[in-house]
């Protein structure tokens, strides 16, 4: 990894392992683009993004990345099957209103998708909903009940459980602390995950 590209953030890191020098990628949800960035630079990935805020564009435009604005829950009509090594979809699931839908599209275009959410089920979390009687504010969770953009709250557990239904295949996953990952009990106490999932034939 080129110092010039370094990252604060550990799910970066983990991404940027996961994808292959020269890989296709889309990024749903893209943000500012540092990601992309980041992939396109450091990997020589062949980028793509769709976001839906346009202060965030404009911040991809300056990158020199191609995104296009437009709302991952209306579907990705305009990409053929298959036309991705990998779809993105880091931190942006569990803000859609069709998560299922969004999913299914991710593994339609892409032959690997890659999903990064924030562990609802942790320590922390669980501590604070029990014994403070209140909805949690955690470093993956930092939001107010009222200012959320979070529409789903999941656990690692029901992500799991969600492949084994819909017969998707878990290739790896990855269970994120503060600065490491996490080796015993991830349902409990990881702050995010990211999974790399593909469907079974």
């Amino acid at each position: 990894m080129s110092e010039e590209f370094q990252t604060k953030r550990l799910d970066y890191k983990i991404i940027y392992q996961i994808i292959e020098p020269g890989s296709r990628v889309l990024d749903l949800g893209c943000g500012d683009g540092e990601l992309l960035n980041f992939l396109a630079k450091s990997k020589n990935a062949h980028v793509q993004g769709i976001e839906v805020d346009e202060q965030a564009i404009y911040k991809c435009v300056e990158k020199g990345l191609s995104v296009f604005h437009t709302d991952i829950d209306s579907g990705l009509r305009g990409y053929p099957d298959k036309s991705f090594d990998y779809v993105i979809l880091n931190q942006s699931m569990q803000e859609t209103k069709k998560a299922d839908f969004v999913i299914q599209e991710a593994l339609r275009v892409g032959n690997k998708a890659i999903i990064g959410f924030p562990n609802f089920a942790n320590l922390r979390a669980r501590f604070m909903l029990f014994f403070q009687g209140k909805a949690p504010i955690t470093k993956s969770l930092p939001f107010y009940w009222y200012n959320t953009p979070n529409l789903h709250f999941l656990s690692i557990t029901d992500f799991k459980n969600y492949c084994a239904d819909k017969n998707i295949k878990i290739l790896d996953a990855f269970y994120l602390g503060k600065t490491s990952t996490i080796r015993i009990w991830p349902n409990l106490l990881a702050l995010d995950a990211v999974f790399v999932i593909t469907r079974r034939h």
